[in-house]
């Protein structure tokens, strides 16, 4: 293949709104984008249908797990009420309730999306995971790896009945939205802007995203905007983007 000489820094910067600088980044699947669903697919925040051998030397293959928090109990700094650690307002903390976010991981079935999403949820504040029964093992030494050993730092459970624990969800109080590019979905601006104090929110596996037994049974059906032509994103991207937005 022909490939083009690289283009002059003004040229790149040229209208640029937003400038992304990638330093010694030696894992191609960090660089590379997401490969886009095929036709007849309903994928929806999810990553490609298969996975690029990386040599092991690509990726770091060590973590470090501190002991103080492996229980989960230790994972956030206190603070006062209603502000983060960096005094910032922060919508995890109230003065009057506590808030919830809970992530649900469907069907995912590579061992690297499934260490990744761990991985956002513990720096991210998520309080939880459920796997459902088709999903990727999180304690698979990959998803181990991946995860920098926050498996063992964020609680999960396997949920047996799935979808229909959906309604033991909706029991609890939480408002049960799933990422997905279906129809009728809200954009993620506007589930922040409805508040919820207590959220579980649903990503569907790579390729195909959410079942359509899931689907039938969300609250919301929710969709993170995309610019320049991009169509999805891979489920972990996805997952810390949500997770990050919803805090």
């Amino acid at each position: 293949m022909d490939r083009p000489a690289p283009r002059p820094v003004t040229d790149v910067l040229a209208g640029a709104r937003r400038v992304l600088i990638a330093e010694d980044l030696v894992d191609h699947t960090n660089v590379e984008c997401s490969k886009p669903p095929q036709a007849g697919e309903r994928s929806s925040d999810t990553s490609r249908p298969w996975q690029p051998k990386v040599a092991k030397s690509e990726v770091d293959d060590t973590f470090e797990l501190n002991s103080r928090v492996s229980s989960g109990e230790e994972r956030r700094r206190t603070g006062a009420p209603g502000e983060s650690p960096g005094g910032r307002h922060d919508r995890s903390v109230s003065s009057t309730t506590r808030r919830s976010r809970i992530a649900v991981l469907e069907g995912l079935v590579d061992h690297t999306n499934v260490g990744a999403c761990f991985r956002s949820a513990a720096a991210l504040g998520v309080d939880a995971i459920l796997v459902t029964p088709t999903c990727a093992d999180p304690l698979y030494r990959r998803s181990v790896r991946v995860s920098m050993g926050t498996v063992f730092q964020v609680p999960w459970t396997r949920v047996d009945d799935w979808p229909a624990s959906i309604q033991v969800l909706k029991d609890a109080g939480y408002v049960v939205a799933g990422m997905t590019l279906g129809e009728g979905a809200i954009t993620l601006d506007e589930l922040v802007a409805e508040d919820h104090d207590n959220l579980a929110l649903v990503f569907g596996s790579e390729g195909h995203g959410l079942t359509p037994q899931t689907d039938r049974l969300l609250d919301r059906r929710v969709t993170i905007p995309m610019m320049h032509g991009v169509d999805s994103l891979n489920v972990a991207a996805s997952s810390a983007v949500t997770f990050y937005a919803t805090k």
